[in-house]
Order: C-alpha cells, then sequence, then structure tokens
C-alpha cells in the first residue's frame, strides 16, 4: 500500500482547509487579546505625550516661580559704539555715567627697514621679559610670576622670518610679525594682552660681542631702563582709563567686567562727553516666560481635549475618552488658573494680569493688562512666584502649578499610577497571549495527529474495497466462463 505524503489524498477531503477553519476559531480569543493590546499600548503611548507636554508645563511654572526672572535686566547705552553694556543676574536696575579718557593698548615695537623678511639679522640669545615700565621709562618693574623668556638665534644668522617664527613658539607673551611695505621689511613685536603690566624690554646677548650698538642681533634691543633703544618704540602698554559716575575706574583691557554688581562695560573708543548707560528691566525676557507657559498650557490642553473628547458627528471617541485621570487632571489644573492668591496687594487672579481663559479651556493674553502687570514688577513677582512657608493661600499661582504638576509626575502622581497600571496589563495580556498560542499549536498537533491516522485508515479502505471490487469482478468472469 502506498504512504500517505499530503494530507487528505486517502481520504479525498479537504482535511487541510478543515484544520485552518478550526485553528481560526480556536485563535479568536487571541485576536481579541491582540486587539486590546494594542488599544493599551495606544493608550499607554498617549499618556507618554501627556506626561512629556506636562513636563514642559512644570518647567515654564517653574521658570515663572523664580524671584531671577522677574529681576532679570538688560543693558542699553546711549552709545553703544563708543560704550557697550551687559547685565548679570545680580545686576540691579539704575543708571551710570561713563566716560572714556583712554583705551588699554599693547607695547608695540618695530626694528629699522630691512630689504626683506628673508634678510639675516644676526645671531645670539634674546631675553623677553614681561612687565610695567614707569612713567618715563626709566625703571621697569617685571610681571610677579613670570620670568625672563631666552631664545637661541642661530647659529647660522636668522633672518627676520625666523626670527618672528622663534619668538611666537616661545610663548614669552610678545607676539612678531613681519610689517613689509613699499620701504623694506621690519620686524614688529607687540604684546599678546592690553595693559600696562604686559609691557616688555628685550635684552640681546649678541654673538658679535655688542649688545647695543644696533647691528646684527642688537638691533633688536629695548631696554629704555638702560639706556637701549635700538629698536623703537610705536605704541606703549597702558591700561583704560574711565570714569563711572565721576568715579575713575581702570582695566588692563577694553572690557570692564562685573565693575557694578555683575554690570559689564565694553570700551570701544575715547569720548568727548560721558554716554549714558542703564541697566533696565527686561521686560522682553519675562515676557518670554510668560508666553513659554501659555504655549505649554494650551499644548496640554489641547492634547487632554483631544484624547478624551467624544466626537458625535463621526462616532469616534478619543484613547482615552472617559479617562478618569486625565479628566480629572485637566479639570485641576483649570482650576488652579482661577483661584486667587493673597500674595500680592495689587493682584488677586491670573485674570487681573490678562489671562483670560476660553470656553474650550486655553488661555489668550490680554496684552494691555498684561503691560499694566509688567509695569509694577514686584506684585506681578508675588502673583506668580511667591512661595509662603505658613501656607498655600499666599503662594503664587506659578508656584502652585509646579508644585501641582510635581503632584501628577511623581512616582505616586495620578500619571505614574495609570501608566504602571496599563504597563501591567499589557504585561498580563501577553503572557495570556503567549499561553493561548502554546495551546492551539498542541491543539493543531493533535488535529493532524487525528487527520493524518483517519486519512491512512480511509486510504486503506479505500484500498481495500477496490481490492475486493477486482476480486469479485474477477470470480464472475471466471464462472461465466
Amino acid at each position: 500500500m502506498a504512504s500517505i505524503t499530503s494530507i487528505g489524498i486517502g481520504s479525498g477531503l479537504d482535511i487541510e482547509s478543515m484544520i485552518t477553519q478550526l485553528m481560526a476559531a480556536e485563535r479568536a480569543p487571541v485576536k481579541k487579546l491582540q486587539a486590546q493590546a494594542s488599544s493599551l499600548q495606544t493608550k499607554l503611548s498617549t499618556y507618554g505625550k501627556m506626561q512629556s507636554a506636562l513636563s514642559t508645563l512644570r518647567d515654564a511654572a517653574a521658570t515663572l516661580a523664580r524671584a531671577g526672572t522677574w529681576q532679570a535686566t538688560t543693558g542699553v547705552s546711549s552709545d553703544a559704539a563708543a560704550v557697550g553694556v551687559t547685565t548679570g543676574a545680580a545686576t540691579l536696575p539704575g543708571s551710570w555715567a561713563v566716560q572714556v579718557q583712554r583705551l588699554a593698548s599693547v607695547q608695540s615695537n618695530a626694528t629699522g627697514v630691512y630689504p626683506s623678511a628673508d634678510t639675516l639679522v644676526g645671531e645670539g640669545t634674546l631675553h623677553l621679559e614681561l612687565g610695567s615700565w614707569g612713567a618715563d621709562g626709566s625703571s621697569f618693574t617685571p610681571q610677579a610670576g613670570r620670568g625672563v623668556v631666552d631664545i637661541s638665534v642661530g647659529p647660522p644668522a636668522q633672518s627676520l622670518a625666523q626670527l618672528r617664527d622663534k619668538i611666537n613658539a616661545s610663548n614669552a607673551g610678545v607676539v612678531a610679525s613681519v610689517l613689509t611695505d613699499a620701504a623694506g621689511a621690519r620686524l614688529v613685536l607687540r604684546s599678546a594682552a592690553t595693559g600696562e603690566a604686559n609691557g616688555f624690554r628685550v635684552g640681546v646677548t649678541d654673538a658679535d660681542g655688542h649688545n647695543s650698538d644696533g647691528l646684527g642681533l642688537s638691533a633688536l634691543a629695548f631696554d629704555p631702563s638702560a639706556g637701549i633703544l635700538t629698536m623703537a618704540q610705536a605704541l606703549a602698554a597702558a591700561n583704560a582709563a574711565a570714569t563711572l559716575n565721576g568715579l575713575p575706574v581702570s582695566s588692563a583691557s577694553n572690557t570692564l567686567g562685573n565693575v557694578i554688581d555683575g554690570l559689564t562695560l565694553s570700551l570701544n573708543k575715547v569720548t568727548a562727553a560721558p554716554v549714558q548707560v542703564d541697566a533696565k528691566p527686561d521686560a522682553e525676557s519675562m515676557r518670554k516666560a510668560i508666553d513659554g507657559f501659555v504655549t505649554a498650557y494650551n499644548d496640554l490642553n489641547k492634547l487632554i481635549a483631544e484624547q478624551t473628547k467624544y466626537d458625535a458627528a463621526s462616532k469616534t471617541a478619543g484613547t482615552l475618552q472617559g479617562d478618569s485621570a486625565a479628566v480629572a487632571m485637566r479639570s485641576r489644573l483649570r482650576s488652579l488658573l482661577g483661584e486667587s492668591s493673597g500674595a500680592s496687594a495689587s493682584f488677586g487672579r491670573l485674570a487681573d494680569v490678562g489671562f483670560d481663559v476660553q470656553s474650550d479651556g486655553s488661555i489668550k493674553l490680554d496684552q494691555t493688562k498684561l503691560a499694566n502687570g509688567l509695569a509694577n514688577l514686584p506684585e506681578l513677582r508675588k502673583l506668580f512666584a511667591h512661595d509662603d512657608p505658613l501656607g498655600d493661600a499666599n503662594d503664587g499661582i506659578a508656584t502652585r502649578l509646579r508644585a501641582l504638576a510635581d503632584q501628577f509626575l511623581g512616582i505616586d502622581g495620578s500619571l505614574s499610577t495609570r501608566q504602571d497600571g496599563l504597563r501591567a496589563r499589557i504585561e498580563r495580556n501577553q503572557d495570556r497571549q503567549a499561553q493561548l498560542e502554546d495551546r492551539i499549536a498542541m491543539t493543531e498537533k493533535r488535529l493532524r495527529a487525528q487527520y493524518t491516522a483517519l486519512d491512512r485508515q480511509m486510504a486503506s479502505l479505500t484500498s481495500l474495497s477496490g481490492y475486493v471490487t477486482q476480486q469479485m469482478k474477477t470470480w464472475s468472469s471466471n464462472k461465466g466462463n
């Protein structure tokens, strides 16, 4: 008897189709679980979006709850081209008259003219030393903490370009360059930094034995305190000099940093008359913080509204339609916007400074009311940022909202609890799917075994029937003969 190689061949029945239909019926509970898992994942994802939007709102509220937000200042100069001004966190509003008598400068020296940058100067040793010169140049005070930097030159004799490179590589606080014009080339030395303490002198040990004759390497010598002036000085090192409200101030650079409580002045040119500089409340940054809060609130409000709504026209529900945690959060946030605070004597509610809550729960700013609020910064700051240790009644609205958001976002908050619950349900759903898949696999294996045995039995009976029929025909034929 031939063996069965495909189920159903022996019996002639479409057993494969029968098994497929039976397995489809068995998988119906799995498909239901898969649909439930998809719905749970969508809800979990939506809660993730809500958590992100609420975190953004919390950060925006925290910004409004910081006193520093309402103390921010910005610098204004009546002549920014002459005197620039920036403010810091510690700067208080104020006005100052600044007059610049002198800008900070570097010392600059130059050699005589040579035919080209490749002209050989000489060999020996240069001695570079930073320090400050006396008023008449007769004395030199070395800079504390720095010694003399010795630069070996040759042999063989070095050119202007080679000397430039050696000086720049020495890190001596002096920068060298070659100035070339129609007359020829000159080696120019200048201080790396401005300020009278960054002057320099140049000593020379010339290989020709003459250290100040202006020949060979000694052409670079400069030390007025010793009467050596073979290298000419084009510019002396000097501090910036200015007056601030009539008081003299000095700086090694043209930037007077933190000159008054975080105020920084940039001196750009000498002025014939005082320049007015002001530190004013930075209304623009405050408006930006308020706008950021409104945008964050409206984004969260819109997200929750869309996810919890039911559209009667299309008969479709949002992912979180009827979700008590989402609805309660939106209701609590909206309620907080209308609460009163005793923190400010001038403003009791956000509506007093232009926060108009619309019918859809969003905020629209009344710019006129907001401008009035910004004109009274001390009271506006209290409305938003006051933190009363004695109770919530006098807390600022932003302080309250930040605390509320922290509760929602906390490990035991409604958002975290809801997400944990959804994750647990998803995990149970996946476990149940795995159990059903195992049971279905065993059921299919059992059915295939049963139908295979039946198919073989049917094939055997069919074969036997054919054999009996053939024998009967043979018997009948023999009997007729």
